[in-house]
């Protein structure tokens, strides 16, 4: 084999390997839900917390809530890969950090971390990135299959054919029901706005936020025939839209409290 295909093959492999080895829940919603719910999300904020988190984007000149939404997928490493969801055993939804957090690598933690760092004396660049965190990592634990189960990887193994094309369950609840519907976040947050679900204060914690996440994981529709059936899209196609509008409220909420 010629030296030059030698590497090129070695180059392949070990790109495999490290795709492979990169968890594969890291990813929810992609980028038209994450800006989607950051954009609703500073709808929602109070003088004082719009005021802070200008200053802090005012770091990055031109950057929005909408923009850092995605940077922590942007920007994924394996040491901060686990942050993005947790898993939770099939048969119980009910959060447990020893079992289900090992060393604080989860979702669930990852968010409270975030909250502490924005409420310390922290430099400013340490709060910016703390924000960019919780803005993504709320919009996350909001996609139900960001708090499923490990042994389909939150669904990622869960092959069905949806719209006439083939994908996995995952990939749907992320990105192919919201664009199917529309690519683009104006059209979304017209469609949303109105929204104000009344359960998006009563569940500011994270592991409750996780808790419904599994529990709609749990439901003995959400796991579709594997070819996936209008009725079904027609049904979960409210029930992502109301994730996306507590995510969009719950992090307003949360950020208007950490600037009161």
């Amino acid at each position: 084999m010629a030296r030059s295909s030698w590497r090129l093959s070695l180059s392949l492999i070990l790109g495999g390997v490290l795709a492979f080895c990169i968890p594969i829940q890291s990813f929810a919603w992609g980028w038209l839900g994450h800006q989607v719910i950051a954009t609703l999300a500073e709808q929602q904020l109070t003088p004082a917390a719009r005021g802070q988190v200008q200053r802090l984007l005012a770091l990055e000149p031109g950057a929005t809530l909408a923009s850092i939404s995605t940077w922590a997928d942007e920007n994924r490493a394996p040491m901060t890969a686990r942050w993005h969801y947790v898993n939770l055993p099939r048969g119980n939804c009910v959060y447990d950090a020893v079992r289900d957090c090992p060393d604080g690598n989860c979702v669930v933690r990852a968010i409270q971390a975030q909250i502490e760092i924005l409420k310390s004396d922290a430099p400013d660049p340490k709060k910016l990135l703390a924000l960019k965190y919780l803005v993504h990592f709320v919009g996350d634990v909001h996609q139900p299959l960001h708090a499923g189960y490990a042994d389909d990887r939150g669904g990622n193994q869960y092959q069905v054919n949806a719209f006439g094309k083939g994908s996995n369950l995952h990939a749907l609840w992320d990105s192919g029901m919201l664009m199917h519907i529309s690519a683009d976040v104006n059209t979304w947050v017209g469609k949303l706005s109105g929204n104000r679900d009344p359960m998006t204060g009563h569940a500011l914690d994270p592991a409750e936020m996780a808790q419904e996440s599994c529990k709609l994981v749990a439901s003995k529709s959400f796991y579709p025939p594997h070819k996936v059936s209008a009725a079904y899209l027609t049904d979960y196609q409210h029930v992502m839209e109301q994730r996306l509008t507590l995510a969009a409220g719950r992090l307003g909420k949360i950020l208007n409290n950490v600037w009161r």
